[in-house]
């Protein structure tokens, strides 16, 4: 069987060079690279040497199918397809780029925001951070590895319930996981400036900028 291979739209490095930096950001369900590639522009200015990178899921749309099955059931499965092909994408980008994994930030957004913590966790190696923004927390089954997490959510999210992030924080404090939430009020399923803000405070407390 031929192995999945992903790719998407892509933001060089500002600064014209090679790249020092990476992140990774998966989208949600119902959407493509294209729908999130944009909010790498937000931190080109601050990171002049991070090249951005949105593959879209290898399954049309979607990186894990919906179910009628009880949502634990379905996510956890759907997780564990989608996972090895992330990870075999990082490997080949990591050796086309040079970087590692600690040079790496994965991010991702509802359903993207699901398989970029789930994926980090189950990393041999921890990348330098990951942000969530409105999802939810699928243990892998491997022990974790532990990078910061930024898990990001607004108040009003009646797709991904808020408490999903609640729940997420404590699980990870649990293990041991640094982790910071930041709830946004008046705000539904969605990314929105001051969440933005929060996780640009954050990526400022765990990647230095590299000269």
């Amino acid at each position: 069987m031929t192995p999945i291979k992903l790719s998407g739209p892509m933001l060089p490095p500002k600064s014209g060079g090679a790249p020092k930096q990476l992140m990774v950001l998966l989208h949600g369900y119902g959407a493509d690279g294209r729908d999130l590639i944009g909010l790498g522009g937000e931190w080109r200015d601050g990171y002049p040497d991070m090249l951005f990178v949105s593959p879209n899921a290898p399954w049309q749309f979607e990186w894990f199918a919906l179910s009628d099955r009880p949502v634990e059931d379905f996510r956890r499965e759907g997780a564990d397809m989608a996972r090895p092909v992330i990870v075999n994408f990082l490997i080949d980008l990591w050796a086309q780029t040079g970087l590692t994994a600690r040079d790496t930030v994965l991010a991702g957004f509802s359903q993207g925001a699901m398989m970029a913590l789930h994926t980090a966790l189950s990393l041999d190696q921890p990348v330098r951070a990951v942000l969530s923004f409105s999802g939810a927390l699928i243990p892998p089954a491997q022990p974790w590895s532990k990078p910061p997490v930024a898990l990001i959510h607004g108040d009003l999210d009646q797709l991904v319930p808020t408490r999903l992030s609640n729940d997420a924080k404590a699980a990870l404090e649990v293990a041991g996981v640094q982790t910071e939430l930041f709830i946004e009020q008046g705000m539904s399923h969605g990314i929105a400036p001051d969440g933005i803000g929060f996780a640009s405070r954050f990526l400022g407390q765990h990647l230095p900028v590299k000269a």
